[in-house]
């Protein structure tokens, strides 16, 4: 009977061969062999083979050994930390076989002569044959080891990787999943380095990894080799992709580009095989890929995806030589494509308070508890189940400690490092990467870690109240009415892709604005007027970007393209800013050029401001951006409202405005709405309505200027009601005359999910869509449906559902 053989090269290996060559080796071969025509590329190499390891295994008698010692630990007679180093240490003492020995260095020889060069650097990287499975990732569970150069630091670092197999935190996390050591084999993976010592490099999944959401690609880049963004150890820049818009010609859909700190890199060493050197202000200053490469990588990853037939974690590596991009390493994703589409878990903090700490969300839930400050894995014999873990870092070798934390903070690593991946899949909210939890946080300090609501993880100091539950997506009964959602927060849009809305019914533009542009546009387009220490902080803001204008835009155009993506195709609704004078002040800059009303909610805002001189220029920035959505990133289910228009003649120069700065109604599809909020245009409905493709009641503005009663007002609140017959006579006749002009009709304030009996009237007088926020989405629904069953499948309702679903 033939031997097998030691070495297999990755062209010859793919998904069938894990039990031969691990998960990881598996999965690079099959890369090659079935994605190369897809343009994916991957450095070539080999493969120690299972058997190959089974023989090093029964040649040095090591079996019989790890079995007592494993025996040991599981009986309490010795701790995780001994059993792993006394096992770690006889592999480490054993030699490899001849013949393997000498099929290593054969097979290194082979890849320096096809990759034209003698003992090529080569990075080394240990794949278990239980490794990658769609319910065991194994992430970060064992070695690699990189820049390793010669023969004999091959054979070295092979047994490395044989050891790594039983590192403390590999023990640990098989006991965990039931797996025996003995079902076990290690396949060592060798691979030419690619030069990403000279450029960069990071993870990317193709699905966003905190709420599930399938339609992106998340990708984390950094300076150097990959290590630090693998182990959590660096900040590093954050790309988020829309990957159906990939294949629209012309289309950049990249909606969000962060620039993380990168305080340092990982080059190759000269006497060690890799160092550490501080990053210049340039490089931390500078983003990793330009977007052909980001797009590039977004590419890869539905073709890898696809191929796989699920959600995939990558790495990848740019050469810093050629250019080029190449995947190294391809695996499931094993926690956020696990999460039930039937049910949505919402969580929610019950108070307001300032945080003391802030980083990347890592989960979405919220905890409480007292600080355990731990600085190293060795001393979790302190740690208190149901702590609060705060540390530097969170490498897996912290996952024993990990598990028993019900929050962790870290001040170290990015939303897609390792730590970030473990700690999803324990189900602990994590806050990674404050930057000074170890020293802002005490020993013993009652705290709240909130991962709720978007992609910045907040702790605060005691515990907070809060709550959660469980939405069953599945029940809800389906309407003919259009059911949209209400939207602001761009972090936090995701979060509700699940529901099944029919589109954004209100996207609010000042909220991204005031959260994360936070100055003044005008501000930005003549920070000349403003005052020294409000220019300082501008300076800050806008650094990385080319003008202020490039600033704002930038940033206004990816929030919009968030907020439009989770429903996409179905339309999203955007709202022109409808700032107050009061709120446009409190930006930085604001209070330069904004005048002081006595009421400003009656005042100078909505549409009275996009043609007047003291606005105008800050609003071709709004239709610039909106233009960058829909016609550079490609989201065309994008509708552009006017909000609080008050006489046509208004309507008429914002429209023209709109038109000069390059959103003509009727172009490339553009559909432009009109906010009915004024009793103004309920009077005057039918010429509104010849101007614009669609109303949005808002009833909140429109019960507050029919009854004459300030929305804000404490002392009047009880007087203060949308169901009043003044109100319901004017909304009842904006959707008439909607109808009698064949144009669509929806609302959008706060009535319908506050009162469900308003939600079932406004369906029987013929409304084509409500807009709700997300947390009142599925509690407002059974009413709906009911009102639906109630009017009956009329003839004029059939009519109704055609133009909705239009």
């Amino acid at each position: 009977m033939p031997q097998a053989p030691a070495i297999l090269w990755f062209d010859e290996v793919g998904l069938a061969d894990i039990a031969r060559v691990g998960g990881k080796n598996a999965s690079l071969g099959e890369m090659i062999r079935a994605l190369g025509a897809a343009g994916v590329r991957v450095p070539p190499g080999f493969a120690t083979t299972a058997d190959a390891y089974r023989g090093f295994v029964a040649e040095n008698e090591l079996a019989d050994g790890i079995g007592r010692q494993l025996a040991r630990f599981r009986a309490g007679q010795a701790s995780l930390q001994e059993t792993g180093h006394a096992i770690r240490q006889g592999i480490s003492a054993a030699t490899l076989p001849p013949d393997f020995a000498r099929a290593l260095r054969a097979a290194y020889r082979e890849l320096g002569r096809r990759c034209g060069r003698a003992d090529p650097p080569v990075a080394v990287r240990s794949s278990a044959t239980a490794e990658d499975l769609p319910d065991a990732s194994f992430a970060g569970q064992l070695e690699s080891f990189l820049n390793v150069r010669g023969e004999r630091a091959l054979i070295a670092a092979c047994r490395r990787a044989f050891a790594s197999l039983f590192t403390d935190r590999a023990i640990s996390y098989r006991e965990a999943k039931g797996f025996a050591a003995a079902d076990l084999a290690l396949s060592v993976g060798v691979q030419q380095m690619v030069r990403s010592d000279l450029a960069g490099s990071g993870v990317m999944f193709s699905i966003d990894t905190e709420s599930g959401f399938p339609r992106t690609t998340t990708i984390s880049a950094a300076w150097g080799l990959g290590e630090p963004v693998v182990q959590g150890e660096v900040e590093p820049d954050r790309y988020l992709v829309f990957k159906p818009l990939l294949d629209r010609p012309g289309a950049v859909p990249i909606i969000e580009k962060a620039c993380g700190r990168k305080a340092f890199k990982l080059v190759y060493g000269q006497r060690r095989a890799t160092r550490r050197v501080t990053t210049t202000k340039a490089e931390r200053a500078r983003f990793v890929l330009a977007d052909a490469d980001i797009l590039e990588l977004a590419r890869w990853s539905v073709a890898v995806e696809r191929h796989y037939g699920r959600p995939m974690d990558m790495e990848w590596a740019k050469d810093g030589e050629s250019g080029l991009l190449f995947l190294v390493q391809a695996r499931p994703e094993t926690v956020a494509a696990r999460k039930s589409t039937a049910i949505l878990r919402n969580w929610t903090l019950e108070t307001t308070a300032k945080p003391v700490l802030e980083g990347a969300a890592v989960g979405a839930a919220v905890a409480a508890g007292r600080v355990c400050l731990v600085r190293s894995p060795d001393r979790m014999d302190r740690f208190p189940d149901g702590a609060i873990l705060v540390a530097r870092d969170t490498d897996p070798d912290w996952v024993p400690l990990m598990r028993r934390a019900a929050g962790i903070v870290t001040d170290h690593g990015g939303a897609t490092s390792h730590a970030a991946i473990v700690s999803r899949e324990l189900g602990v909210p994590a806050v990674v990467g404050t930057g000074a939890a170890m020293r802002t946080l005490a020993d013993g300090q009652a705290v709240t870690v909130s991962c709720a609501g978007g992609e910045t993880g907040r702790v605060y100091d005691g515990v907070l109240p809060f709550t959660s539950h469980e939405i069953d997506l599945a029940a809800l009964p389906a309407t003919r009415t259009q059911v949209m959602v209400n939207m602001a927060e761009p972090a936090s849009a995701f979060d509700w892709w699940r529901l099944p809305a029919r589109g954004v019914g209100l996207a609010r533009m000042e909220f991204i604005i005031a959260d994360h542009i936070r100055v003044h546009p005008m501000a930005l387009l003549e920070p000349e007027r403003t005052g020294p220490r409000d220019r300082h902080r501008i300076e800050r803001l806008i650094a990385g970007h080319a003008s202020g204008a490039d600033y704002f835009v930038d940033t206004l155009a990816r929030g919009i393209a968030r907020l439009a993506a989770p429903f996409h195709p179905h339309p999203a609704i955007v709202r022109l800013s409808d700032f107050k004078t009061d709120e446009y002040a409190a930006l930085l800059g604001g209070e330069s050029f904004e005048p002081v009303e006595a009421n400003p909610m009656i005042g100078f805002r909505g549409a009275a401001r996009y043609c007047d001189p003291r606005y105008a220029p800050a609003f071709a920035l709004e239709c610039r951006a909106l233009v960058r959505v829909r016609e550079e990133m490609g989201f065309d289910n994008v509708v552009v409202m006017v909000p609080f228009c008050r006489t046509v003649a208004e309507a008429d120069a914002v429209l023209a405005a709109l038109a000069d700065n390059g959103l003509a109604r009727g172009e490339r599809g553009l559909q432009i709405y009109v906010m009915c909020e004024i009793p103004a245009n309920v009077i005057l409905a039918d010429r509104f309505a010849h101007r614009f493709d669609g109303f949005s009641i808002g009833s909140n503005d429109l019960t507050q200027l029919t009854l004459g009663i300030d929305r804000g007002s404490a002392l009047l609140a009880r007087s203060f009601d949308a169901r009043d017959e003044a109100v319901t006579r004017l909304v009842a006749q904006a959707i008439a005359a909607c109808h009698a002009a064949g144009i669509r009709v929806g609302i959008c304030g706060q009535a319908p999910a506050a009162h469900p009996d308003f939600a079932a009237w406004l369906v029987r007088e013929g409304i084509d869509s409500l807009s709700l926020d997300p947390a009142s989405f599925a509690a407002a629904l059974p009413a709906i449906a009911a009102a639906e069953g109630a009017v009956g499948d009329t003839g004029d309702t059939a009519a109704r559902i055609a133009r909705a679903a239009g």
